[in-house]
């Protein structure tokens, strides 16, 4: 099947490129990140840009460990409780938030520094992304005619000679994604794969650290984190949550502490159970970012031990962001 439109200029309103002059303080979670962050950026002159795709929740402050108030007082922070829990948020509009913001605050002779843990987001703010052109509806209620009347396999079938890099990624029950990947290739005269292979260079530009612990005081550090969290009233959170909205939102919802606490009180766990499922559940996590983590090239690991002094890791952080020569207010 031939592509119907030729790239054209419009093709740059497409994709958001990696972003520049920022600095980057990534890890799994509990690993310590927030107070360093808030450390660094009163050593520099920074303001923070959260890179946590729960944190961007209102009203859930215990389970996603965002800053204290006191913290924010003395340290700005960007991307924090900026939508509802019922709402969606995508990758696409975090980075594009997250590029607007950068900006501004450069322009306010400061440095940017990103604090997070979300792997998804940091790459994409790495080695940028395709944003991809509007949703033709008419073209897509054509498409979903016709797999209607034909089926799935006359869809695949199309999809592979549009684009059988896709064809071959896309689960062939995914039938939302193989029809944006046609309508992609329909609009733009690339396919999505084409578009989509740009953003998977490592970028050197800037200094991105990740702080590596060893992995049984890391999960000691989880546990003891999932306790606290417990302690000051996560239960009494999401109670709360509840009780405003009646229901989360399917990402809000999801969230690692949030579900275990939802199923709480619906009866299905127990107290204890609901801690222990939240401990597992957040170790697993916190592994899946550790595979991400070794995929991205740009990274510069960190290791802290339990011996590493506060003062010491923020003085290694700062000579490393200074001497990459990276991250410059202008």
């Amino acid at each position: 099947m031939p592509l119907e439109t030729p790239p054209n200029e419009e093709s740059s309103k497409w994709v958001l490129p990696p972003i520049r002059d920022c600095l980057f303080l990534t890890g799994p979670t509990a690993s310590g990140k927030t107070p360093l962050a808030q450390s660094i950026a009163k050593r520099l002159d920074a303001e923070i840009i959260s890179l946590d795709s729960m944190a961007i929740y209102r009203g859930m402050d215990i389970g996603t460990a965002k800053p204290s108030a006191t913290d924010r007082s003395e340290v700005q922070y960007h991307l924090l409780d900026i939508i509802e829990p019922t709402e969606s948020f995508s990758v696409s509009s975090f980075v594009s938030l997250a590029h607007q913001t950068a900006h501004e605050i450069r322009s306010r002779g400061r440095h940017v520094l990103f604090c997070g843990g979300t792997p998804l987001y940091l790459k994409s703010l790495l080695r940028g992304m395709f944003l991809g052109p509007e949703a033709d509806w008419e073209f897509r209620e054509a498409v979903e005619r016709d797999l209607s009347d034909h089926g799935p396999t006359a869809l695949r079938e199309r999809l592979q000679q549009v684009d059988p890099l896709a064809a071959s990624k896309i689960h062939p029950n995914d039938h939302r994604r193989a029809i944006r990947a046609l309508e992609v290739a329909r609009l733009t005269g690339r396919p999505l794969s084409h578009w989509q292979s740009q953003f998977e260079t490592p970028s050197k530009s800037m200094p991105v650290a990740v702080l590596g612990l060893e992995r049984g005081w890391l999960h000691e550090r989880i546990n003891a984190r999932v306790d606290q969290m417990l302690a000051d009233g996560l239960v009494e959170e999401v109670e709360a949550l509840l009780a405003k909205h009646s229901e989360l939102g399917r990402t809000a919802r999801q969230a690692v502490g949030y579900r275990e606490v939802i199923e709480h009180l619906d009866g299905t766990h127990t107290l204890h159970e609901t801690a222990e499922l939240i401990k597992a559940h957040t170790r697993q996590f916190a592994r899946r970012q550790e595979i991400w983590y070794r995929g991205l090239e740009e990274l510069t690991r960190v290791d802290v031990d339990r011996s590493s002094q506060h003062d010491a890791l923020v003085d290694q952080l700062c000579s490393f962001y200074m001497q990459a020569g990276a991250g410059s207010a202008s």
